[in-house]
């Protein structure tokens, strides 16, 4: 789910979630459990540096992408753990609540599954933080008022749409259920399965019928019908429900088609330049040194003597082919092990901007193309595409290729895109 202002309720809020609790564990580990019973000041200031470093040393698992705007799963949990230090309430309700543990049961936390038990202490810590969190940069997004109860609504009210669409899917596994949802008998498929396209098209009363249908289909009450208060504004109002789920799938339309308008331009732009980059190194390569023909045959002649010579020097300067990709790379990815192999040797080896990215790996090579000619464009070659979408890799995709975060290639390729355009100003001033 996206909307104004907030980072945390996406796809990547479980590895988040994950990542946290085991590196609060780490710290723990280290500073003590023991210290969040005692009236430590000084506990919270060493715990969020203790996760902090903890967080820097998780590799591969922080570098996973966080959400749709291009945060880490490390980004997203090192901003986090800050926001805990600049919000104490929070860091006392956790304490407050190990302490009560604590009375249950002194020292939990060495007791068999008692590691499990202080982990979800701080889960759920986060899961309030990140609401609290996301609510106001709302607010300071849309200027309305938003707290994080209504924040936590949103979502649940998402999730339920995205059930009510699985079961739409899934109509003839799920008729009877799916009935009770339309609030008929169906005999055939409902046209409202074809109409439900995005979480705008959901009616707030198919999410109240889903909600009651729970309890007789999934053995326990729906969020809208259990005897907590928290949705009951909601059950009462189905006007407000269609209102969120509308702005849900307002945002999630314009957050995802924003760049429309200027895209095609972006996308004319960069053709235009990559057609200039190759107008100029045809004309290099045909180029003489100078007009006087007699200097011309010189040159052929020299040109002859030294062939043999500069191929020896290419050949042995010629790069290495990258190697295979690991197999699980290659699955996350979903290409070939040969993938960067078989796209290296694709690409054309004259070409001027090759040459002035010969120093950058192919995944960087790929980024600078969907920047500036997107995803799909009849020049490139076939090895590039990814046979599941006919398209090049995603930035993600790329990421993972590489073995780098996704920050970091995007520094690598704008760099090389600079490169390319400095080069080609370089090269106009000269003729």
């Amino acid at each position: 789910m996206r909307l104004p202002g907030t980072r945390y309720q996406e796809h990547g809020w479980e590895q988040v979630r994950k990542l946290l609790g085991q590196c609060s564990l780490r710290a723990l580990a280290r500073l003590g459990p023991a210290r969040l019973l005692a009236a430590d000041d000084a506990l919270l200031a060493d715990y969020v540096d203790a996760v902090a470093r903890a967080l820097h040393d998780c590799g591969g698992r922080g570098a996973m992408p966080g959400n749709s705007y291009g945060d880490s799963v490390f980004e997203l949990g090192l901003s986090l753990v800050y926001e805990l230090q600049a919000r104490p309430a929070d860091w006392h309700a956790l304490r407050h609540a190990v302490a009560g543990e604590h009375a249950r049961l002194p020292d939990f936390w060495a007791a068999p599954g008692g590691d499990a038990l202080l982990r979800k202490k701080f889960n759920d810590l986060y899961a309030v933080l990140r609401d609290k969190v996301d609510s106001d940069n709302y607010q300071a997004a849309c200027g309305r008022p938003c707290s994080p109860n209504r924040m936590y609504a949103y979502r649940m009210l998402d999730t339920a749409y995205g059930e009510v669409a699985r079961l739409f899917g899934a109509w003839r596994e799920h008729r009877e259920q799916v009935g009770a949802i339309l609030g008929r008998t169906l005999e055939a498929e409902p046209i409202e399965a074809r109409q439900l396209r995005s979480v705008a098209d959901c009616r707030p009363e198919w999410i109240l019928r889903w909600s009651a249908s729970l309890e007789r289909f999934g053995g326990s009450p729906g969020p809208l019908h259990t005897r907590s208060k928290r949705f009951a504004g909601l059950k009462e109002h189905p006007e407000k429900i269609g209102a969120m789920l509308r702005e849900i799938g307002e945002y999630q339309t314009l957050s995802a088609n924003g760049d429309r308008d200027w895209l095609q331009d972006a996308d004319d732009a960069g053709a235009w330049m990559l057609d200039y980059w190759r107008v100029l190194g045809e004309s290099e390569q045909a180029g003489t040194p100078g007009p006087d023909r007699i200097l011309e045959a010189r040159q052929d002649a020299l040109d002859l003597e030294d062939g043999p010579a500069v191929a020896d020097a290419h050949a042995q300067e010629a790069p290495a082919p990258p190697p295979l990709l690991d197999e699980a790379v290659a699955a996350r990815v979903s290409l070939s092990p040969r993938y960067l192999q078989v796209a290296a040797a694709a690409q054309e080896r004259g070409s001027w901007a090759l040459r002035i990215m010969e120093a950058d790996s192919v995944p960087v090579r790929l980024a600078v193309y969907l920047k500036l000619l997107g995803p799909h464009d009849d020049s490139y070659p076939i090895e590039w595409l990814d046979p599941a979408t006919g398209e090049l890799p995603t930035m993600q995709q790329l990421a993972l290729l590489d073995g780098i975060s996704l920050p970091t290639l995007r520094k690598r390729r704008d760099a090389a895109i600079a490169r390319l355009g400095a080069a080609a100003g370089m090269k106009e001033e000269t003729r």
